[in-house]
C-alpha cells in the first residue's frame, strides 16, 4: 500500500536588487529590494518516514527527471526544528543556485507539504518564518521566502517575512532567462567586502513600473561588481535592441522581459520561459 503523501508547490523569485539588513535576531535579519515572483519553482512531495530524508531532482528539457542530490541540510534542519520526520522529494525545472530563489521555494514547499501531512496545524506565516530563518542561517538567501509568500512584482521595504511588501500584478508579457551556472550564494552573502559593494549599489528610488524595475536592477548590477563576462555579453546584446534586461541575483545569468527577449537570449544557451506568478506557495495534491 502506498503511504500517504502531500505535494506542495512554491514559485521561485528573481531578485533584481537587494540590500542586506541585519536585525536583532534571525526573524528580523534579511533584505530589502525588488524582484518578480515567477510561475516556475519547486514542487515538493512528502511521505511519512521514521527518519528525515530528502532527494532533489531536476527535470530536463525533455521532461526527464534526474537525481542531483540525496541531501538538503536546510530542509533537514527545518524538519528537525519542527520535530517531524518525512521523506521529501523536491523537483524543479530551473537550474539551482542560479538566482531563481529555488532554495527558498524548496523550503516553503517542503514545509507546507510536511505541515499538511503530519497535521502540524502551523499557519502559513509560521511556516514562512521557519523557512526564512533557515535560509538566513545557511546563507542561501535573505529575502526570497518573504517574496514567495505571494505572487506579483514585489518591492520589499522591510526585512523578514513580517516586513512591508508591496505587490503589483503588472507583468503582462513573458520573462526569459539564461544561466551560465551558479554563483555560490553563501560566499557572496558571507563576504563583508562584497556585501559592502552591494549595499553601496542599492538604489535610493523605488520602482513604480516594470520599466523602473529593470532600469534600477541594471544600475544595481553594474555598480555591485557582480556582472560576469558572460552576463555582460548578454546584457549588451539586449541593449542593442532595447530589450529590458538585468542580472539574476544571485546567479550567473540574465533575465529579460517581453516577447522579443526570447530571440536574443536563445543565442546564448538554454532558454527558460516563465511568467509572473499570481500567487505563492500552495498545496497541489493530497493522497490518502
Amino acid at each position: 500500500m502506498t503511504p500517504p503523501s502531500v505535494t506542495a508547490f512554491c514559485p521561485g523569485h528573481i531578485s533584481g536588487y537587494f540590500k542586506r539588513v541585519d536585525g536583532h535576531d534571525l526573524a528580523t535579519t534579511g533584505s530589502i529590494g525588488a524582484g518578480i515572483v515567477i510561475d516556475e519553482g519547486v514542487t515538493a512531495t512528502a511521505h511519512t518516514s521514521r527518519t528525515p530524508v530528502v532527494r532533489i531532482e531536476q527535470i530536463d528539457r525533455n521532461g526527464r527527471r534526474h537525481e542531483i542530490a540525496q541531501d538538503s541540510p536546510p530542509i533537514i534542519s527545518a524538519m528537525n526544528r519542527i520535530g517531524i520526520s518525512a521523506s521529501v522529494v523536491t523537483t524543479c525545472r530551473l537550474p539551482i543556485g542560479a538566482g531563481f530563489g529555488l532554495s527558498a521555494a524548496a523550503l516553503l514547499a517542503s514545509l507546507t507539504a510536511i505541515n499538511r501531512l503530519a497535521e502540524c496545524s502551523m499557519n502559513p506565516e509560521e511556516i514562512a518564518e521557519i523557512a526564512h530563518e533557515t535560509e538566513v542561517t545557511y546563507r542561501t538567501g535573505l529575502g526570497d521566502v518573504a517574496a514567495c509568500q505571494g505572487g506579483g512584482r514585489v518591492v520589499r521595504s522591510g526585512a523578514g517575512i513580517k516586513g512591508q511588501i508591496e505587490r503589483r500584478y503588472d507583468l503582462t508579457e513573458p520573462l526569459f532567462a539564461v544561466s551560465f551556472g551558479p554563483i555560490h550564494t553563501p560566499t557572496v552573502l558571507g563576504s563583508p567586502a562584497q556585501m559592502a559593494r552591494v549595499t553601496a549599489a542599492f538604489p535610493p528610488a523605488s520602482p513604480g513600473s516594470v520599466a523602473d524595475l529593470f532600469r534600477l536592477s541594471r544600475e544595481f548590477a553594474e555598480k555591485s561588481g557582480l556582472v560576469t563576462p558572460k552576463v555582460r555579453e548578454v546584457l549588451l546584446a539586449c541593449d542593442t535592441v532595447n530589450v529590458p534586461v538585468s542580472m539574476t541575483m544571485l546567479g550567473n545569468g540574465v533575465f529579460a522581459y517581453g516577447a522579443r527577449a526570447g530571440a536574443v537570449l536563445r543565442a546564448f544557451g538554454e532558454l527558460y520561459e516563465m511568467h509572473m506568478a499570481e500567487c505563492g506557495v500552495r498545496i497541489v495534491e493530497t493522497s490518502p
